[in-house]
C-alpha cells in the first residue's frame, strides 16, 4: 500500500481484502467449510493463526519469512485454511499429487497454496517421537480414513522439496466420525530435528481428499 496511506486506512483496507478473500475461498454456506490439521498445525493454518491480525505489515518479515512470502503470494490461502483439498481423487493420491507439490495438493485451486511447497525455514513445533495429532473437522464431514506420514531421517525441509519417496506411513485410521477434536496417535521412532508430518484426510461425505504439511521438531 502507498506510504501516504494512514495506518487506520490500511487496516480497514486489509480487513476488506481479507473478507473478500475469505468469501471467494469458502463461500457463504456451511457446506463450503471443511477443516485442517491444527495440532501440529498445518503450514497454512499456522500462518493464519499466528499472523492474521498483522499480515499486511512488513515488521514480521524477518521473524517468519516463509509465512510472510505465503501471505504475499496469496492471502486467500490463509483465510481459506479449511479448504485445501481435491475432489475426485478416487484414492490414487500419488497419481493425483506430483512430487514437489504435496503441500499444495498438486497446486489445487489454481495454485492458491503453492507457497507451501517451497523449502525453507518453516517454523516447527516441538514434539516427542510419540504424539497425538488432531484434525479439526469444522463441518463434521467424517473420515473414511486418516493417514499420517513422516519424512525419513536425513530429509531437510529447509532445502529439499517433498516427494512421496521421502515419506514413511506411521499411522492410519479406519472410518471415524470427526469433529473439533479428532485425535490420531502417531509413532515416528528414529527421528530427530525438523521433519514434515504429512496427513491425508479422506472425507466420508463425498470423494474429497485433504492434504496437510505440518512442521515438527522431534525432540526425543
Amino acid at each position: 500500500m502507498p506510504s501516504s496511506t494512514t495506518p487506520a486506512l490500511r487496516r480497514a483496507l486489509s480487513v476488506s481484502a481479507a473478507s473478500l478473500a475469505l468469501l471467494a475461498t469458502t463461500g457463504t454456506g456451511s457446506a463450503s467449510a471443511h477443516g485442517a490439521v491444527n495440532d501440529p498445525p498445518a503450514r497454512h493454518f499456522s500462518c493464519y493463526e499466528r499472523w492474521a491480525p498483522v499480515f499486511w505489515q512488513d515488521t514480521w518479515a524477518d521473524e517468519d519469512p516463509m509465512c510472510y512470502q505465503a501471505w504475499r503470494a496469496d492471502a486467500g490461502a490463509m483465510w481459506g485454511w479449511n479448504g485445501l483439498h481435491r475432489d475426485g481423487v478416487g484414492g490414487d493420491h500419488q497419481g493425483a499429487i506430483p512430487d514437489g507439490q504435496l503441500c499444495s495438493a498438486g497446486l489445487t485451486h489454481d495454485g492458491r497454496f503453492a507457497a507451501f511447497d517451497e523449502p525453507g525455514p518453516w517454523q516447527a513445533v516441538d514434539r516427542p517421537n510419540s504424539f497425538t495429532l488432531n484434525l479439526n473437522d469444522t463441518s463434521s464431514h467424517g473420515a473414511d480414513y486418516i493417514r499420517v506420514y513422516v519424512t525419513e531421517q536425513g530429509f531437510d525441509p529447509t532445502n529439499d522439496s517433498l516427494g512421496w519417496d521421502d515419506l514413511e506411513l506411521v499411522a492410519e485410521t479406519g472410518p471415524m466420525p470427526t469433529g473439533g477434536t479428532t485425535p490420531v496417535q502417531v509413532d515416528a521412532p528414529g527421528r530427530t530435528g525438523h521433519h514434515i508430518v504429512y496427513t491425508i484426510w479422506q472425507a466420508s461425505h463425498l470423494d474429497q481428499s485433504y492434504y496437510f504439511c505440518s512442521d515438527v521438531n522431534f525432540t526425543s
